[in-house]
């Protein structure tokens, strides 16, 4: 089979989205199937390989980790595809990739799905805080069950999800499919050498988080939590933040406030490989 999975978004943006992509893309490739990826091209250099194209972008207002393809670019590129020339259109984002899949699987005939990756609900107030947060879950609730009903089918990474989508009157086939996590990309690492180098005593609880530095991840619950360890059972508590993202600043803020400097670690985002499984190692839960 010939799939055409269209996204805003895909590396080097680092989100869930775009380790999803590359997850399935590959596993698809494993069982026979052809996968291409049309997404944004990124100001950064990118080295991409053989499969993958990119469509000229313009910036993302109050949100600048990410691109917007330029519609008409995208239209001219797709009005090339030939009938035949792919079996399914796989759309992963509800923006310009959503309506573009859409109008290209009626031309070509063919089946479009989509993979709903996000809870918008509980996502787009924080970076558009112009309505109040309950007006932004109506429009979402809207936006999401007109968008999925124009769908063949939908792909969803949970079960809870699924149920979410259903109480939204989403009435479109879905299938969940969680994103596994290869195997393959968790190497052994040095959780010893990897607390030394952030200056955690080797007998110092530890947690960890690895994972977008966003807003709506509620890493600043864990803030909390770790400021009632440290001023009740566990003085010497280290939480260590793995990730880049748009809300860094303002939890490096509330630690600051909570007095919570000595006991955090920001260290960036960790490829896969030795030094992710490092820091899964280091860390006690």
């Amino acid at each position: 089979m010939n799939i055409l999975m269209l996204s805003d978004v895909y590396f080097p943006r680092v989100n869930g989205v775009s380790t999803s992509m590359r997850t399935f893309r590959s596993e698809l490739q494993t069982l026979g199937h052809e996968v291409t990826i049309i997404a944004p091209h990124y100001p950064q250099p990118t080295v991409d390989e053989p499969g993958i194209e990119r469509i000229a972008s313009r910036r993302v207002l109050f949100d600048p980790e990410d691109r917007m393809m330029r519609p008409r670019v995208l239209a001219r590129r797709l009005a090339l595809i030939q009938p035949g020339q792919f079996d399914l259109i796989h759309v992963q984002t509800p923006f310009v990739a959503h309506y573009a899949g859409l109008r290209l699987a009626q031309r070509l005939g063919v089946p479009c799905l989509e993979t709903y990756h996000t809870f918008f609900e509980e996502y787009l107030f924080h970076y558009l805080p112009v309505l109040p947060k309950g007006v932004w879950r109506a429009i979402t609730r809207r936006f999401a069950r007109h968008q999925c009903n124009q769908l063949d089918g939908l792909v969803v990474p949970s079960q809870a999800m699924r149920e979410i989508l259903l109480r939204y009157g989403v009435d479109t086939r879905m299938r969940v499919i969680p994103t596994g996590m290869p195997t393959g990309s968790f190497q052994e690492g040095d959780g010893a050498a990897f607390r030394a180098r952030h200056g955690i005593h080797p007998d110092q609880p530890v947690l960890v988080f690895v994972g977008r530095v966003a807003f709506e991840k509620n890493i600043g619950f864990l803030l909390r939590v770790a400021d009632e360890l440290r001023r009740t059972t566990h003085p010497d508590i280290v939480l260590i933040i793995a990730g880049e993202g748009p809300a860094k600043n303002r939890l490096q803020r509330l630690g600051d406030a909570l007095g919570l400097a000595a006991n955090l670690r920001f260290v960036g985002y960790l490829a896969r490989g030795f030094e992710l499984g490092s820091c899964y190692q280091a860390g006690d839960a």
